[in-house]
């Protein structure tokens, strides 16, 4: 009955237009007021979130990518993408998918991907000879991508929920962001096969490599160049602790972008902390109450009844992960990343691994589904951001991305049923 009740009342201040954090913080203070529990348990979660280690990289690696967004990186990394392939067939749709995905794991946002390369990548296929429908369509759909890269936000953010609700040790942050990459390359490889059979017949004459223009490419981007080696180098050769790489990169990105490239003044610099701050601190006292809610959770049983009502019905784990997919995939195209995790992790984690299923290959089957929820129709955020973009009615870039939708739909299972093929 209380569970019920809540709920009711979630739904009553979701439709209301409440803040995410305040539909959660009633929920939460309702059950443990109704469940005879010191409120004080609500702040005692918050605190307990400052002491997580791995917290720290959030602000760092957001920091470093408004920075990174806000300078000319995107126009030397197509630069440098062009330069090193463009010898090879559809060259620029490899491209497309590389910088847009590269570029998402280390800004963390996948809007800022299409308003920013699509400026320069949409043109360019046009100007290649690409259908304005398939450019815009493989812009859009390529934006979505890097979400399973490191140093994303959502896969340190998994983590730390996971690691909160102390139900596990097989899971590590370094763990996450190796496991992401093959993923990430299976559905790169997909798009970039589909992409060069449908445009067999539009694709320009490739051009010769020219080692003088990839020369100067890479003395142009040799400031960004080192930035994955801090991640991944610095973080698996045993040189840095994942805040620590974080702390490097954001320190790195700021001298870079401010004293030696200039693309950014010292006046813009309080503009920039503000913005990226008020992102964190959002994603943070969502995260808090999330917690704390999560707590009234696990006194109350829910994921264990949660357990027992899906087993009644579902006995196999991999029709489990079936409906999981459907679930996510419709949940991605209705929530922001963000507030997906620290709503269904604590529910979803618990009942996945009492069916046999690995936390980190959860967390990326979590995470590819919202990739796919971005260009998921009617609501996918990167359909409205794309539409704005280019100047077309939705529904255009519904029709536009549905090929590619399809497409990273068959990754998505294949990363589902085959995880032996990545871990």
């Amino acid at each position: 009955m209380l569970l019920a009740t809540l709920i009711i009342l979630l739904l009553i201040l979701a439709l209301a237009g409440e803040p995410l954090f305040i539909v959660i913080a009633a929920a939460a203070l309702l059950g443990f007021y109704f469940s005879d529990v010191d409120l004080g348990v609500i702040t005692i979660e918050i605190y307990r979130l400052t002491e997580t280690p791995l917290l720290l990289a959030l602000p760092l690696f957001t920091f470093a990518g408004y920075l990174l967004s806000e300078s000319q990186t995107s126009h030397r990394l197509v630069r440098l993408s062009r330069a090193i392939l463009g010898w090879m067939p559809g060259e620029l749709i490899l491209v497309t998918l590389i910088a847009c995905s590269l570029f998402t794991a280390f800004t963390g946002a996948t809007g800022v991907t299409i308003v920013a390369l699509g400026a320069l990548l949409y043109p360019a296929l046009k100007e290649s000879g690409y259908s304005d429908r398939f450019s815009t369509g493989l812009v859009t759909s390529a934006g979505s991508l890097g979400l399973l890269l490191p140093p994303s936000l959502p896969l340190i953010l998994y983590v730390v929920i996971a690691q909160q609700l102390s139900i596990t040790e097989d899971l590590s942050i370094t763990g996450m962001f190796l496991a992401g990459i093959l993923p990430t390359l299976l559905m790169l490889l997909l798009l970039a096969i589909w992409s060069l059979w449908i445009t067999r017949h539009e694709r320009a004459a490739t051009q010769p490599f020219e080692s003088s223009e990839a020369w100067d490419a890479i003395k142009e981007a040799k400031w960004e160049l080192p930035l994955p080696l801090f991640v991944l180098g610095g973080i698996y050769g045993g040189i840095f602790a994942v805040s620590e790489a974080a702390a490097v990169t954001a320190m790195y990105v700021l001298i870079v972008e401010v004293l030696i490239y200039r693309e950014i003044s010292l006046t813009e610099l309080p503009r920039i902390m503000r913005e990226s701050m008020t992102v964190v601190g959002g994603i943070l006292l969502i995260l808090g109450v999330a917690l704390a809610f999560t707590n009234f959770l696990v006194d109350a049983e829910v994921p264990s009844k949660l357990f027992e009502l899906i087993q009644q019905h579902i006995g196999s784990k991999y029709t489990f992960l079936a409906l999981l997919n459907i679930i996510l995939l419709i949940l991605g195209a209705f929530l922001d990343i963000f507030s997906a995790l620290v709503i269904m992790v604590p529910l979803i984690l618990p009942v996945a691994i009492r069916y046999g299923i690995d936390p980190t290959h959860l967390g990326i089957i979590f995470l590819a589904n919202m990739q796919l929820g971005y260009l998921t129709p009617p609501v996918g955020i990167n359909l409205f951001i794309a539409s704005y973009r280019f100047n077309k009615p939705v529904q255009e870039i519904y029709s536009a991305t549905l090929s590619f939708l399809l497409v990273l739909m068959v990754a998505v299972l294949l990363i589902t049923y085959l995880p032996f093929l990545f871990y």
